[in-house]
């Protein structure tokens, strides 16, 4: 009876195991949008360096969930180069050549705005980055980076003015920094700008490229391949890490950058972080910190062109700060954003960035130990150079594209 009893019991149970979903026992598939996938990039590293830490570069990767709504607005900007929201909507965005224009959301473009000081702009340079005064509402006051001739060469400047009431123009504008020395060259100005919380002005420049400059990252006494910290007035603000350091240049914030295209503040934490252009491989983002060295050229992650080492390999050395991430082959990252935004909720705190080789936008998500835990390549589909991207009032995103039939698009919700 027992023998019986127990073979009847095991066939039931064989039966039921056997009928399960084999699915059932299956890991399940991660939520696309919580970080988890497959890293983004496939392609074969142009380097066989090692990360200093697990998630510093090809990161997990991760997908929106939200429908998106991709739109273009406009073709018919000229090499933009940077895009400042108005407060009532609009965006103020720079051509390379030397002129500004108004952007409506609905694509509509003004005449090019005048009044602007020359610009050199062969090889990299030209007129880039803008923000607005914090009143811009009251002072119409706008602030952009430019490279200018000037002693034999170029070299990056910051330059206000006031928007005129009618548009057309730029009043009295006036520069109020460069970042010395000038070189004959026309690569790595850097170029952006935007206000700190505390109303001043961060500035980034680049070390202009050239292997006689590039150790200028490393030197206090230059402006090159640093981010500034400025008043309006262009002054050196008080209290900079630097100030009363001996050889210093007082409005120096940080050092040791190659070429920063990205400045962007959190929203929560107020920190500062940025990205800038490795060579052949290396393309950074850093969390900036005053008076911190971040390396360049003593370490990078990136090879020459020629693809021989730099400085014999060296990616870490005690009191240098290691990127946040990167990039290995290059994206060529440029303007970037925070997203604080209510119409897409899975993309609150995200930083966006503008790529011009990798021709998307990145999407990363940092978690508060400010680590990338995932990563996504938006609008890839569209063979574009992202140069800039920032959000609009209406909590869309807003991106330019580099070349002579400039795109605006806009990056909403359906």
């Amino acid at each position: 009876m027992l023998s019986k009893l127990f073979f009847a019991l095991s066939t039931v149970a064989l039966i039921s195991f056997n009928s399960c979903n084999p699915g059932d026992n299956a890991a399940p598939e991660p939520d696309p949008e919580t970080p988890g996938l497959p890293p983004v990039d496939t392609t074969k590293p142009n380097t066989k360096y090692n990360p200093a830490f697990e998630g510093q570069t090809r990161g997990p990767g991760m997908k929106t969930t939200t429908a998106l709504d991709i739109k273009v607005l406009s073709e018919g900007l000229v090499n933009p180069w940077g895009i400042a929201a108005m407060p009532d909507g609009r965006f103020l965005i720079t051509e390379k050549g030397g002129t500004m224009r108004i952007a409506k959301t609905s694509g509509e473009l003004s005449s090019p705005i005048i009044g602007l000081p020359a610009v050199n702009s062969n090889g990299q340079g030209g007129l880039l980055g803008v923000t607005l005064d914090p009143g811009f509402a009251n002072t119409r006051m706008a602030y952009w980076v430019f490279s200018e001739n000037i002693d034999g060469g170029t070299l990056t400047a910051v330059a206000k003015g006031r928007l005129s009431d009618d548009e057309t123009k730029i009043e009295n504008p006036t520069v109020i920094y460069r970042a010395t020395p000038a070189f004959n060259g026309t690569l790595h100005y850097g170029g952006r700008i935007l206000f700190g919380k505390d109303g001043n002005l961060f500035v980034s420049t680049g070390e202009r490229s050239n292997t006689e400059t590039r150790p200028k990252a490393q030197d206090l006494g230059t402006g090159l391949g640093k981010i500034v910290h400025i008043t309006k007035e262009g002054r050196p603000v008080a209290g900079n890490p630097f100030e009363g350091t001996a050889g210093a240049m007082p409005e120096n914030y940080s050092y040791g950058h190659r070429n920063v295209q990205g400045l962007a503040l959190h929203p929560e934490t107020g920190d500062l972080w940025e990205n800038e252009f490795g060579p052949f491989g290396g393309d950074e983002v850093n969390r900036i910190e005053a008076s911190k060295n971040y390396g360049w050229p003593t370490i990078t992650y990136g090879l020459e062109y020629s693809k021989d080492s730099i400085n014999n390999g060296l990616t870490q050395k005690e009191g240098l700060e290691q990127p946040v991430y990167y990039w290995d082959p290059v994206v060529s990252p440029s303007g970037m954003t925070f997203y604080s935004g209510d119409l897409i909720p899975e993309w609150k705190n995200n930083l966006f960035i503008g790529c011009l080789s990798g021709s998307h936008i990145a999407r990363l998500k940092i978690d508060n130990n400010n680590k990338v835990v995932g990563e996504e390549r938006l609008l890839a589909d569209q063979q574009q150079r992202f140069r800039d991207i920032v959000q609009g009032k209406d909590g869309a995103l807003y991106a330019i594209c580099d070349g002579a039939h400039g795109r605006l698009y806009r990056i909403g919700k359906k």
